[in-house]
């Protein structure tokens, strides 16, 4: 697939919506998976005045238990806090780590941004998909974009295909551009969030670890 503008994308979509919005008795709905608060942050203040968006909080790749455990406290606490155009809805989904573990099996050891990390990509994109499509969503997407670090084709790439297997639209999107990673991160300091320093997977925390070894002896020498 040819490099597509997804920021644009999505302002187009949200120019029909505005368009359509007469014709219609309420907002559309989106099923919104999120990775954690700070990156829904500026997602929320962006979409929620488009859609009636229910957060659905799955990653099953977050390591250790007691991280994801305050990552869907902060995620609950920052929906509770924020004030949306229209109620913004929570669905926490099952923290099945062996899911998560067996996408990953045999590719333990490559860096953070490659295939294992596409698989996670699918993983969560294709339940958040599935739900949308079982409780008759107008669209899913997720927050996972708006990272420097995630591949925004790719994740785009898999939502689309997801949407024709499973007849869900998919809300293209490139949430880092115009400034919203930056965006986020004043949110995350205006609301005082825990903003944790790696992605979430056992694989990403030991490649934080080994960094911040190597900077350290660095340092010494």
């Amino acid at each position: 697939m040819n490099k597509q503008n997804y920021q644009r994308i999505l302002e187009q979509t949200l120019q029909q919506l505005d368009a359509s919005g007469q014709e219609r008795m309420s907002a559309p709905t989106l099923l919104l998976h999120s990775c954690c608060a700070p990156c829904s942050s500026y997602v929320l203040e962006y979409l929620s005045n488009y859609f009636q968006i229910t957060v659905f909080y799955y990653n099953p790749n977050i390591y250790p238990e007691e991280e994801y455990r305050m990552r869907v406290r902060e995620q609950q606490e920052f929906i509770r806090r924020f004030p949306a155009k229209y109620p913004i809805s929570f669905i926490e989904g099952a923290y099945d780590t062996e899911r998560f573990y067996a996408i990953a099996k045999g590719m333990e050891q490559l860096p953070e941004g490659g295939e294992r990390c596409f698989r996670c990509y699918e993983l969560r994109l294709r339940e958040a998909g599935l739900l949308a499509k079982s409780k008759n969503f107008d669209y899913f997407t997720t927050t996972l974009s708006i990272s420097p670090l995630k591949n925004a084709q790719k994740l785009n790439e898999i939502g689309m295909s997801l949407s024709a297997e499973l007849g869900v639209k998919y809300l293209q999107s490139d949430f880092k551009k115009k400034n919203g990673y930056k965006r986020s991160t004043e949110l995350s300091k205006e609301y005082g969030m825990y903003r944790q320093d790696y992605c979430g997977c056992v694989y990403s925390h030991q490649e934080r670890l080994a960094l911040q070894n190597a900077k350290q002896e660095a340092a010494t020498e």
